[in-house]
């Protein structure tokens, strides 16, 4: 059955809102994952969360997943050795999930992933700009979107780092929306793949020019990284998409496999 089908039969089962696992003996380390439970992305969350507890079946970690930042402060986030922004905006968050977030991120025993409306960055539903989160990202503001969709070929720039391991130096990637943003991340990150806007298919007008989609702020202790493409649960049809998901836990969690 593909990912999308699975996905609408997850949410037919009426997935509980916050679900926390109780440890056992042979967990390698513990996820936290922060998504979204209703607009465009609840179809992505529902296919994720298919992926990561299959993944974390087979690689022994464990998984807890929450639908908003209320429980999240210092003590809760140190239960977690890596952190999943999964299609959460840097945005109406709690003053103590901020707070706890920025200490999770200086210390270098933590790891971070975030995906696609983890740059939301801008002045959305009321919310002020988070600048600590905008600076995270490389400085960028979010500026526009193909809201039509586009396919895409997505070049990989460092395929030595871990989390592109066994995967192709490009690759397609099908209908997303493409963020732009008001400049490159480029200067402040270090970026380990992009997107050729030559290839959009259809054609759009809204480009970058240089346009980053996978990387990596290394002046941040945790590791992290932050991949754009997750807009719907197509991507997990893609195996090149499974891979870097696969990789970034991997890599992220700093129990890297070789």
């Amino acid at each position: 059955m593909c990912a999308f089908k699975l996905a609408a039969l997850l949410l037919c089962m009426q997935i509980p809102l916050t679900s926390l696992s109780q440890s056992k003996p042979d967990e390698r380390f513990r996820v936290l994952v922060l998504s979204e439970t209703g607009g465009h992305h609840v179809q992505y969350s529902a296919a994720a969360k298919l992926f990561l507890d299959s993944l974390a079946l087979k690689e022994h970690f464990a998984i807890d997943y929450i639908h908003d930042t209320k429980l999240i402060d210092r003590t809760f986030l140190g239960n977690y050795q890596l952190f999943i922004q999964l299609d959460y905006p840097p945005y109406a968050w709690g003053d103590k999930a901020v707070e706890a977030f920025i200490v999770y991120m200086n210390d270098k025993s933590h790891g971070w992933i975030g995906f696609h409306h983890a740059t939301l960055l801008g002045t959305f539903d009321g919310y002020p700009m988070w600048e600590w989160f905008s600076s995270f990202m490389g400085g960028i503001q979010f500026k526009n979107y193909i809201a039509t969709f586009a396919d895409a070929q997505v070049n990989v720039e460092d395929t030595k780092h871990p989390v592109m391991r066994n995967v192709a130096s490009t690759f397609t990637i099908e209908k997303e929306e493409w963020y732009t943003y008001d400049k490159s991340p480029r200067a402040k990150v270090h970026v380990i793949a992009s997107v050729d806007e030559k290839t959009y298919r259809p054609e759009s007008t809204v480009v970058m020019g240089d346009h980053p989609v996978v990387w990596t702020n290394e002046s941040m202790p945790a590791r992290n990284v932050y991949m754009f493409m997750g807009h719907g649960p197509w991507l997990f049809n893609n195996t090149a998409y499974r891979q870097i998901f696969a990789n970034a836990i991997n890599w992220a969690s700093g129990y890297e496999k070789k």
